[in-house]
Order: structure tokens, then sequence, then C-alpha cells
């Protein structure tokens, strides 16, 4: 699980980097995004592993929200991480 919980970090960490907020009404969910992204990696370091994989995986349903609702976009390349 521990792979698995570093390679979801690592490619959240792309994604936030390469998104652009399109809305202001989007910035409350998108730092419960990265306050969850955060929680992971500290859980990790803690070796609390399902703690660290829940708190990635409601870290990028948040950002996949904000796709669904246009308030945020990424570049092409990592929308096949979400469902949009």
């Amino acid at each position: 699980m521990k792979e698995i919980v570093e390679e979801n970090i690592k490619k959240m960490e792309e994604v936030l980097k390469n998104l652009k907020i399109l809305d202001k009404n989007a910035l409350e969910l998108y730092n419960l995004a990265v306050s969850y992204f955060s929680d992971s990696k500290y859980f990790l370091e803690k070796n609390d592993l399902v703690r660290a994989f829940e708190c990635i995986t409601i870290s990028w349903a948040y950002i996949d929200v904000l796709l669904h609702f246009k308030l945020v976009e990424i570049d092409e390349k990592y929308k096949k991480y979400f469902t949009v």
C-alpha cells in the first residue's frame, strides 16, 4: 500500500502544480484538496498508510469535483486520472 500512496502523492503534486483556478468560488474546495494532500504526506511519514491513503483519495475527489463544475482546469495529460 505504501507504493500506491507514494505514487498517488507524486501524481497529485504534478496535478496541483499545473492546475489553474478559473473561479474564486473554487478556492474553498481547492484548499480542502490541498489540506488533504498535505495530510496524506504527513500520515505517510508516520507510516499510517490507511489514513495516508484515505487523505490522498479525498484530495483526488475534491479536484475531480472542481473539474466537473469547470471551476479549475488542468492539462489534458492529467485528465486521465479523473472522471471528466
